[in-house]
């Protein structure tokens, strides 16, 4: 797949609409990307009718935007980019991992497709970003955990955290300040009194107190031992 065939823009747009969807989230309208875009519905309108006339998205107004097959192969090179970028910058550069995304963000376009092959080469072929997200193969194949869940959604129980959403840079450096990171094994207590507050206990029986929020955006699965990966 080769992504100089499209515009930086169509790129862009086709990684976020994608993305939208990877973790059971609904379609995204041309509202909502102009709020991630970071511009106008009008814009996000015009830009999404050309996509539709290259083949890459279907689009109907007032309706969420949906990628054909030609587009949602453009969208997972560019995750996998995007997120080999991420681990290169995190794991050998030292940045944190709430500086990433942005980075990434500017160096995405840039990058040759062999850079990106021995970026991946030097990392041992990564299966996940630092934020948990599977880092799709070269061919296109995506492994996701097939017991992931929302910690909203959790029983009582012991877990593996294995994604945190990297929408949130400045709650992304809280929890590594609370070492809240893929890989860590958790206790849910469960919800507090008025089932407002999430109740973790962590490896070394600190607890933790998470709004609902909070939790929201963390992805568990059953401790190790339990549970498997399937590919997507």
């Amino acid at each position: 797949m080769d992504l100089s065939e499209i515009t930086p823009v169509a790129q862009d747009y086709l990684k976020v609409i994608w993305a939208a969807t990877e973790w059971g989230g609904p379609p995204i309208t041309a509202t909502a990307l102009a709020a991630r875009m970071g511009t106008t519905t009008p814009n996000v309108s015009d830009t999404v009718k050309r996509l539709a006339a290259q083949g890459l998205v279907e689009y109907q107004p007032y309706k969420p935007v949906m990628l054909t097959e030609r587009g949602e192969k453009y969208a997972i090179a560019m995750v996998r980019r995007h997120r080999l970028l991420e681990t290169f910058l995190a794991t050998t550069l030292g940045y944190p991992w709430e500086e990433v995304h942005d980075e990434a963000e500017r160096l995405e376009h840039a990058a040759s497709e062999t850079m990106i092959e021995r970026i991946e080469a030097l990392l041992g072929n990564p299966a996940t970003d630092p934020h948990g997200d599977p880092i799709p193969t070269a061919t296109g194949q995506i492994s996701r955990s097939i017991n992931a869940t929302r910690l909203t959604h959790a029983t009582p129980g012991d877990y593996e955290i294995i994604r945190i959403s990297d929408a949130d840079s400045s709650q992304l450096a809280g929890f590594r300040r609370q070492e809240i990171v893929p890989g860590a094994i958790v206790n849910v207590a469960g919800a507090g009194p008025h089932q407002d507050r999430v109740l973790l206990t962590d490896a070394d029986g600190k607890t933790i107190v998470l709004t609902p929020e909070q939790a929201g955006v963390i992805w568990v699965a059953p401790s190790p031992g339990v549970g498997g990966s399937t590919p997507l």
